[in-house]
Order: structure tokens, then C-alpha cells, then sequence
């Protein structure tokens, strides 16, 4: 484990910060349809790909494609996509980095047997390396406000699925710049449920509160996943700041985290409606 980092986490420096998280100072201003990669870098709906390889055997097909540009995507189908995208959005409009992803509706593969898979989400490969796993209890910001305020809004968002297989650390630029990632976060927007919940699922999102009290001077959240031990390092402290980061997003700017990620108008304003009543949750810890 990163001991020094236990000891002096709360010191930390923006430069130490910044391979996980860097203030959003444009936070109000971020164009959360496109995310990361703003609009230019999205892919066309129509285009058609290059298969490289596909992969199967987790919960959904995945595909290594090439675009007419030469860039390589890793898409993703199934009903982890949309939402995945959606949360992605949220966590970059708040400083944590993230990797460039789109959710695209019509894209076609050539070379493999499915020409059309179905929409997908589409995240780029190339302008990266991925170094490996890290894990929320064991890397270089353990115990800092930043590091807790991202496994808050995990909860926040329902995400069950915490494992270090989901983490990934990037090296970016030609200056290697280190991103320490939360990549995977399709198992979200659902309902917390052990040992697996559900996702993509705005009933079963709407069902579930966030946070419940404060007992003993321990946060209570209405979570019921793996991962609980990560919960214990919470502090009201954190759970505030973390929500007051969210709540300065735009009624706007969170259904537009929905419309990029290609839900409905409706489902995506219930959403939304939702995330307000989690945030007010979470921000009346400070009172």
C-alpha cells in the first residue's frame, strides 16, 4: 500500500492531485453531451469501422475497431452503454479525468459477422497507454477529500460494481502524463444489490436513496453492494463537498449528460430529477 500517502493524503498539492483530479474552474460551462473530447472528435453516426477483434464473455460485447481516420476505439453494446457514457459525463464535469467516449447510435463493422451490433459506446484507445488496475483503497490519494469525494458519487450514481479491474491508469502525451481512471462505470444507474444490482434501470434508480443519516458519527448511505469496506473512509466532509461539486451543474447540463448518452427526453428528466433529490442528501450533512 501507498503509506505515505495514508499519512500526509491531505496535503496534497494540485500537482499530486492532478493525475486523478483537477478543479473544473469551467464547470458551469462544460458541454456535457460531447464530454472529454468535445463534438470534433466524436464519431459519425452511420460510419462504418474496421473490426480488429471482438471480445465476449463479460456481461456485454465488446469490439476493437478502427476508424477511416486511423484511430481505435473500444466499443461496448448492451444495456451497460448508455449508462456508462452518462456517468462518465458527470465525473469528467466535476474534475475527474476520463477518458474520450461517445455513445453512437448507427455505426456499421466491416470484417465482422454482425454488419450493424446495435448502439454502442464508443471509447478511444489510441491517444493513450493503459498501465494497468488500481484500486480505491490502495494508490497514491488514499484518505485525501478528492479521492472519497469520487467513491461518493459512485454511490451517488448507484455504481455496485467498484472492483480495481474497472480502474485503469493511463499514460497521455508525449510527456507520459499519468490518469489515474475510473474507466468502467456501466454498473450504475440502477439499484445496489448484492452481490450483483442492476443498471440502466430509472425505476430501479428512482427506488433507492442515497444517503440515510449520520449514526455514531458514520455516514449512513442506502447502499447494498460489494465494496462496503470503502464506505467506512466517508466523512460528512466529504459527502458535502462532493454534492456541492455536482450541484453546480446546470438542470441543462445534467439532461444533457442523458441526451449524449442516447436516453429519452422523459427518462433522462427523471434522472435528473433524481440526482437533485441524491445531492440535497447529500449537501444537508452540512447543517
Amino acid at each position: 500500500m501507498f503509506l505515505p500517502a495514508l499519512l500526509a493524503a491531505a496535503a496534497l498539492a494540485a500537482p499530486q492531485l492532478a493525475p486523478l483530479w483537477v478543479e473544473p474552474k469551467d464547470l458551469e460551462a462544460r458541454d456535457l453531451v460531447h464530454g472529454a473530447g468535445g463534438a470534433a472528435a466524436a464519431p459519425k453516426e452511420g460510419e462504418a469501422f474496421r473490426l480488429e477483434s471482438k471480445e465476449s464473455g463479460g456481461h456485454s460485447d465488446g469490439y476493437y475497431v478502427y476508424g477511416a481516420d486511423g484511430r481505435k476505439w473500444k466499443v461496448k453494446t448492451g444495456d451497460e452503454a448508455a449508462a456508462e457514457v452518462a456517468v462518465s459525463r458527470l465525473l469528467w464535469a466535476i474534475g475527474y479525468r476520463q477518458p474520450v467516449l461517445y455513445y453512437v447510435k448507427d455505426w456499421r463493422i466491416s470484417g465482422g459477422a454482425k454488419e450493424r451490433p446495435g448502439p454502442g459506446r464508443f471509447r478511444l484507445v489510441s491517444d493513450h497507454d493503459a498501465k494497468g488496475e488500481w484500486a480505491f483503497d490502495d494508490n497514491p490519494f488514499a484518505g485525501t477529500r478528492e479521492l472519497n469525494g469520487l467513491v461518493a458519487v459512485n454511490l451517488l450514481l448507484n455504481n455496485w460494481d467498484l472492483a480495481p479491474s474497472n480502474n485503469r491508469i493511463y499514460e497521455v502525451g508525449k510527456q507520459k502524463e499519468r490518469w489515474y481512471v475510473v474507466q468502467d462505470v456501466g454498473g450504475a444507474l440502477g439499484k445496489t444489490r448484492w452481490p450483483i444490482g442492476s443498471r440502466n434501470d430509472i425505476e430501479d434508480f428512482e427506488s433507492q436513496r442515497f444517503v440515510l443519516g449520520v449514526k455514531d458519527g458514520r455516514v449512513r448511505f442506502d447502499y447494498h453492494a460489494r465494496h462496503k469496506k470503502l464506505l467506512r473512509a466517508l466523512t460528512s466532509d466529504d459527502v458535502v463537498w462532493a454534492c456541492r461539486l455536482l450541484g453546480r451543474l446546470s438542470d441543462r447540463q445534467l439532461a444533457d449528460a442523458f441526451r449524449g448518452a442516447g436516453y429519452p427526453t422523459e427518462v433522462g428528466a427523471r434522472y435528473v430529477k433524481k440526482i437533485r433529490a441524491k445531492i440535497d442528501e447529500g449537501r444537508a450533512l452540512a447543517r
